[in-house]
């Protein structure tokens, strides 16, 4: 492990826990988000009813997860008063807790673990659901994905926690 990975590993057992917020689902590619108080995170496929549980298995994109904080800097820097979770494709809102500090670690989200594997960038769809200058104001801010490692239930409120 290099330098910087020891200080991380080192400082991130200090996080403290952030809460889970709003849950989307895309039944199929391109369909607008359903939002669910709760779903089935099913291991190494995804989520229940999202179109990457069935369509991507194994795959490392089975969650996508951002900062309702950062959703917050996207809407700033975009000159919008609040941005709609739906309109950004994520399937995960939380507050609380640093997503780009959980990068390549494994994380709680009620009775599901998972392993948050890369960023999250910004695509094209983004200036169609946005604006122009969208994916300049998602860049660093577009969140994380993740595997999912335990199958288990999530409910909007439950805690995440890094473990």
């Amino acid at each position: 492990m290099n330098a910087v990975g020891r200080l991380l590993s080192r400082h991130l057992q200090d996080l403290t826990p952030g809460k889970l917020t709003w849950i989307g689902l895309r039944p199929e590619r391109k369909a607008a988000m359903k939002m669910v108080e709760q779903v089935q995170a099913i291991k190494d496929l995804g989520l229940e009813g999202d179109r990457r549980c069935i369509s991507t298995p194994g795959s490392a994109r089975q969650v996508t997860l951002i900062n309702q904080e950062h959703i917050e800097v996207i809407a700033s820097l975009m000159g919008l008063d609040s941005i709609d979770p739906d309109l950004l494709r994520r399937n995960l809102v939380v507050t609380g807790i640093n997503l780009i500090a959980l990068r390549h670690q494994r994380f709680r989200i009620g009775e599901a673990e998972f392993e948050a594997t890369a960023h999250c960038h910004p695509c094209l769809r983004m200036e169609q659901a946005l604006g122009k200058g969208a994916v300049g104001a998602m860049l660093g801010h577009g969140g994380i994905c993740a595997k999912i490692v335990t199958s288990g239930t999530i409910c909007i409120g439950d805690s995440v926690i890094k473990i």
